[in-house]
């Protein structure tokens, strides 16, 4: 058993409730994305739309909910945390960042893999408008899973073969894996090299 598996079986005491546990929490501090229950309970509902839609109101509504508890964890001890546990250049340039990029930041990390609760956390320390916040959230959010209902809706268990495939097919997955190293490594370069001045100074 995976320890995602395990993160999910320890969710399973709140019944039916479940999927908004995982969801909520997931956009607050726990490491397991809400899609791993999601998408089965996508497939099963195929044809019921009413069904499919309280799913992803659900999913949708409970994760904005979360990442505004993480905005005010971020806001009331963000600070603290950070700044005993990551070094202060590494601070200062993400708070740049959520300066900079933060209604778009927020939407990306909504809608993509990259933990939603990390933007939560930073954006609250930097008391960023907590309207903004849950819209760019809120808009985020549905269109990622909303997308995800959609593709299910429309191709069913095709499009669940797809994921399972992918997992499968090893030389995929190591190609992959290199793609994605090397654009760790030009991340980290550049991030590396990036200075608060250099964000500072592109926004004027």
């Amino acid at each position: 058993m995976s320890w995602k598996e395990t993160i999910l079986d320890f969710f399973d005491v709140f019944g039916p409730a479940t999927l908004a546990v995982v969801s909520f929490t997931e956009s607050i501090i726990q490491p397991v994305p809400p899609d791993l229950l999601y998408l089965p309970m996508l497939y099963d509902a195929a044809g019921d739309m009413p069904l499919v839609t309280w799913l992803f109101l659900v999913v949708t509504l409970s994760s904005v909910a979360g990442s505004y508890i993480g905005y005010l964890i971020g806001q009331k001890w963000g600070r603290q945390l950070l700044d005993r546990f990551a070094k202060p250049k590494h601070v200062a340039k993400l708070e740049a960042l959520t300066i900079k990029y933060g209604n778009l930041g927020i939407f990306i990390a909504a809608f993509s893999p990259i933990p939603y609760k990390v933007f939560g956390w930073v954006a609250g320390m930097g008391e960023m408008n907590k309207k903004a916040f849950l819209i760019a959230g809120l808009f985020g959010r549905s269109l990622r899973f909303g997308l995800e209902a959609i593709l299910v809706g429309i191709y069913g268990q095709k499009a669940l073969d797809a994921i399972f495939n992918f997992l499968d097919n090893e030389i995929l997955i190591g190609i992959v894996m290199i793609v994605s190293a090397l654009a760790i490594w030009f991340a980290w370069s550049w991030w590396s090299n990036l200075s608060v001045e250099e964000i500072t100074n592109s926004s004027e």
